[in-house]
């Protein structure tokens, strides 16, 4: 065993930045927990990664509630809700079953099984542009798509997006997820796993395959370690190059799929507000049911979630 030192991806400027952005939020949505993390999407270094309740590493023994000690980034799952309708696009078109200048039919609602499954406020919107998808959050439209991959396609894209699967990344207890949804052969399971229910991720795992969405289309491996410095001068570094990574997505779906996420931050995220004026961002945001203990959801409880990556066709 060689001695020597680890030099990490975190950037402790950035990483005190979003402790502080974290913890402002989640006081001012008085949430109950919170996690964050910033990631260069070609590299998969991660510069910041934060989560609430914080503790005092200097003395983690005056802690009474042990649970803060792990990490909910990459140890515990959640239904990650209409961030995942993004990847149910990049899918659709890069299976050529859609093109962003389609539109469809939207009824406000489907039944399937005996189950329905409407938008967040149960209205019809009549024939609508794909975009809308992405700009109202609609959850038909994303179910639209979904069916017109078929189940078997779906499901085989998002496995490839790394869900089920540990992401690798240096970091204990990682835990892989709960996606049995995702090979089901119901109708409904496809369906709302179409817009980020049912199936339960840890947000490493969200956060990598939506990295494929901002780096042309590959599948990245997050770390935290960026290289070891061992004493007798030899040193390893990480992997830097997206080249040594897996394609998943084609260029064009990729490019594509930023496209229009760049116009929901342009003209729907907050009416247009706040569109930047010398970056293209391209964002979405999520709100997901929380699952109870008795196989339903919470009334009360939700998952509140946003990405986005800049500058959008360079992050």
């Amino acid at each position: 065993i060689a001695a020597g030192d680890l030099i990490l991806t975190i950037e402790p400027e950035v990483q005190s930045f979003l402790e502080h952005t974290l913890q402002k939020s989640a006081d001012a949505l008085s949430a109950n927990s919170g996690g964050a993390l910033i990631i260069n999407p070609k590299t998969g270094n991660i510069l910041a990664l934060a989560a609430t309740p914080m503790f005092d590493p200097n003395n983690f023994s005056l802690e009474t509630d042990y649970s803060v000690f792990s990490n909910p980034i990459v140890e515990s799952v959640f239904e990650m809700g209409s961030i995942v309708k993004p990847l149910t696009i990049a899918a659709g078109l890069d299976a050529g079953v859609i093109t962003t200048e389609d539109s469809y039919y939207d009824e406000g609602s489907i039944t399937l099984n005996n189950r329905t499954i409407g938008n967040y406020d149960g209205k019809a919107r009549g024939r609508v542009p794909l975009q809308e998808i992405l700009n109202q959050s609609l959850n038909t439209g994303a179910v639209y798509v979904a069916r017109k991959l078929g189940n078997d396609l779906f499901s085989d894209y998002m496995m490839s997006f790394g869900f089920g699967e540990k992401t690798g990344i240096d970091l204990p207890n990682e835990t892989p997820g709960l996606v049995k949804n995702l090979s089901s052969n119901r109708d409904i399971e496809i369906a709302t796993a179409s817009f980020g229910q049912g199936f339960a991720v840890t947000p490493i795992a969200m956060v990598r395959a939506l990295s494929s969405l901002a780096n042309g289309g590959v599948l990245i491996t997050p770390h935290v370690l960026d290289r070891i410095e061992y004493k007798d001068a030899l040193f390893k570094s990480m992997p830097k190059e997206s080249v040594n990574f897996p394609r998943i997505l084609s260029g064009e779906a990729s490019e594509n799929i930023t496209r229009m996420l760049v116009r929901v931050v342009d003209e729907a995220l907050v009416g247009g507000a706040v569109k930047l004026p010398h970056f293209s961002v391209a964002a979405k945001t999520g709100t997901a049911q929380i699952a109870d203990s008795h196989g339903g959801y919470y009334d009360d409880k939700f998952l509140h979630t946003f990405f986005g990556y800049f500058p959008a066709y360079d992050p």
